[in-house]
């Protein structure tokens, strides 16, 4: 860093950090590195946590079981025992007061400690033989000139090395003093005052150093609801702005029209699938574009509704798109609805990246002349260049396999289409009203609890003969199994794909008919696996995770899990969810390489847990949802304080009052909305680019 430093305004927020009074080039490297390049910059660095000094007191004013803050210098130490039974023993004085803590297996403390040390402890205090003892207590170094503020609560942020704590608050609070009054309000007063929320300057100054707790938490608030209500109304723009200019074929549903689609099911509808069709019906009867996310968990009947939701398009005269993001699917449904369809005039086609020129070309041509009713495809139908005659509905199964970008292609195809985004992975709440926040949400439910159909185990590697014979009397019985493996090849991983179907054909399952699938074989060789399966003339298929949705066998009634803690719950869920789809019970085992406590505890959540929505929760807590989903989403900002696990009643509340804004004011022109509309354009300018599903 290095020039002529800016003129100097009185809050030049976006004025490099270097030359604000007291930091200087070196410095600003340093602060750079936790994410600090602006004066703006050091105002939202927001702590990581607190050290509370709130309840610092006296060894003298000690009460019995009442937490405690207590600072003074080592007068002894000293250890005794070994391995489980270690204990480090340290005096701490005060004055003429002394106070006895105790450590219990921590003998790495020992090195740190040396008479005439500045320490502050943390605990329960407990009188024994009238000496104040603390049990376990937190511990930490204080230096020389180190002196907490008694009822102070000290900030900890993210640093650096050549950063300590003492210099990052001395930076941040030099700049509060200085710069924190000068910050633009983006609320208006009454605003303020009907949300019970206290300004920016307050929020900013209490979030650095709180009085106490109660301070801090009217400023997080403050600061949570305004990250949160920004995120919100940038999602209520964009869905303001996808149906303020684009207009949709309104489809009607008459009793006639209805009784005629449902005769071509097999089977009753359940009502949680009625409940869908109504929701979806009554958004494609209007001249809006239907923006909707159906959802729900294993074996809900999400292929029904949508499927219903194309013949209504078709029985208009309209095209539907159905977008899958394998060819094994795609192919999936093509048969199915082809064999459902059998007898109607419905004109169906499949268009995949694996087809040759001349049938992409055959196909390209049928359709622009109105010779398909439904064209079922992978991602080459948003690259196939594909003239649509008259695009009525675009549904895409497994939704979050595709970008926002690809998606925002198929909605410059011809008419503006109704879209049908669909999942076999429950969204979390939190995920529905941020990541999806733009879509109407229909919720499918299963009828018949998975419990009843298939049993989860997580099984040791010295139980592993015993269900491998498990196994192997299902197959003579008759079932289908699946073997799943979370990578291809064991290059980096011990329970690769090809290596698990060698040592499979040749050991524990020599006996059967057993293949092999995963994604990097061709369409051809997938197909063929796949069919093979299908009809029942191979009895084993080991696969990857490319099993995770929608293969429907009715005869697979058990599944083995190499590698499971590889898997997020999500992925576990579906998986299982390919078992014990028919009128046989389905058995799934686990077989796991960590100990690790955390991998073990996610594993038996999951055996214990058949509600696919619950795992989606769980999953969203301890993985996220980018992990979740194995994709993050174009535009979205990373949040600096809000939290949605914890914050999800904030979330909530901001997306009611988003809706409730942007109804009343459809682009935030007002004048009071102007430093509050600047600041969403600011974070999310280019999400509002994408004016697009999902």
């Amino acid at each position: 860093m290095s020039g002529r430093p800016p003129r100097k305004s009185k809050a030049d927020w976006i004025r490099p950090v270097q030359f604000v009074k007291g930091i200087g080039p070196q410095r600003a490297e340093l602060l750079e590195k936790v994410g600090i390049k602006t004066l703006a910059d050091v105002l939202f660095f927001f702590p990581r946590k607190y050290q509370d000094y709130s309840n610092l007191c006296r060894i003298s004013e000690l009460r019995a079981g009442q937490p405690a803050t207590v600072i003074g210098v080592v007068d002894d130490f000293d250890q005794s025992g070994g391995g489980q039974r270690h204990v480090v023993y340290v005096l701490l004085k005060q004055e003429l007061h002394y106070l006895r803590a105790i450590w219990f297996n921590q003998p790495y403390l020992l090195p740190k400690l040396q008479l005439g040390q500045r320490i502050l402890l943390r605990g329960s205090p407990r009188l024994n033989q009238q000496r104040w003892e603390m049990a376990q207590p937190k511990i930490s170094w204080l230096g020389p000139n180190q002196d907490p503020v008694r009822g102070s609560m000290l900030p900890v942020y993210s640093a650096t090395e050549g950063l300590n704590q003492s210099d990052l608050r001395r930076i941040v609070r030099a700049v509060i003093d200085e710069y924190a009054s000068q910050l633009p309000e983006v609320f208006p007063d009454e605003f303020l005052k009907q949300h019970e929320l206290v300004g920016i300057s307050e929020a900013v100054h209490n979030i650095h150093f709180p009085q106490d707790n109660e301070h801090l938490d009217r400023a997080r608030r403050r600061l949570v609801y305004q990250e949160l209500l920004v995120l919100q109304l940038a999602i209520a723009l964009r869905r303001q702005k996808v149906r303020s200019r684009q207009t949709a074929p309104p489809l009607e549903l008459d009793a006639k029209l209805r009784a005629r689609i449902e005769r071509r099911f097999p089977f009753e509808l359940s009502a949680s699938q009625k409940t869908a069709i109504k929701e979806i019906v009554d958004d494609m009867r209007r001249p809006i574009p239907m923006n909707r996310l159906l959802h729900g968990d294993v074996g809900s009947g999400k292929t029904a509704v949508a499927t219903f939701a194309m013949l209504l398009a078709v029985a208009h005269g309209y095209q539907a798109v159905l977008m899958t993001p394998t060819e094994i699917l795609a192919r999936q449904h093509v048969r199915n609805l082809k064999h459902l369809l059998r007898a109607s005039r419905v004109r169906i086609e499949l268009f995949s990246g694996t087809l040759s020129n001349a049938e992409k070309r055959q196909i390209q041509a049928k359709i622009a002349a109105k010779e398909v009713d439904l064209i079922i495809g992978t991602s080459a139908v948003i690259y196939g260049e594909l003239q649509f005659d008259r695009l009525g509905l675009v549904v895409i199964d497994e939704q979050h396999k595709f970008g926002v970008r690809q998606r925002a292609r198929l909605r410059q195809s011809g008419l503006d289409p109704h879209y049908l985004v669909m999942t076999a992975t429950p969204i979390p709440r939190t995920m529905a009203l941020t990541t999806f926040g733009d879509l109407d949400v229909s919720v499918l439910k299963r009828e018949h609890a998975l419990s009843t159909q298939v049993h989860t185990y997580i099984s040791d590697e010295a139980d592993r003969e015993k269900w491998w014979e498990f196994f192997r009397r299902k197959l003579r019985e008759g079932r289908q199994g699946f073997v799943i493996t979370p990578r291809v090849d064991s290059e980096t991983d011990q329970a690769g794909a090809e290596q698990a179907f060698e040592s499979l054909s040749n050991g524990v399952l020599a006996d059967f008919r057993i293949d092999l699938l995963h994604g990097r074989q061709s369409a051809e060789e997938k197909d063929a696996a796949m069919l093979a399966f299908e009809r029942g003339h191979t009895q084993v298929l080991v696969a990857t995770n490319v099993i995770e949705v929608g293969i429907d066998v009715p005869n697979a009634s058990v599944m083995t899990i190499e590698s499971a803690q590889r898997f997020g719950l999500s992925q576990l869920h579906q998986m299982r969810g390919r078992v014990g789809r028919g009128s046989h019970p389905g058995y799934v085992c686990l077989f796991a390489e960590s100990s690790n406590e955390d991998s073990r505890e996610r594993l038996k959540s999951f055996a214990q847990t058949t509600d696919g929505f619950a795992l989606a929760e769980l999953d969203f807590r301890t993985r996220g949802p980018g992990e979740m989903f194995g994709t993050r989403q174009h535009g979205v900002a990373r949040l600096r304080i809000a939290d949605f696990t914890t914050d999800q009643a904030v979330l909530e509340r901001s997306r009611v009052d988003a809706r409730a804004m942007i109804e009343t004011d459809p682009e935030l022109a007002s004048p009071q909305w102007f430093r509050l509309k600047r600041l969403v354009m600011s974070r999310y300018g280019k999400l509002l680019e994408l004016v697009d599903v999902g």
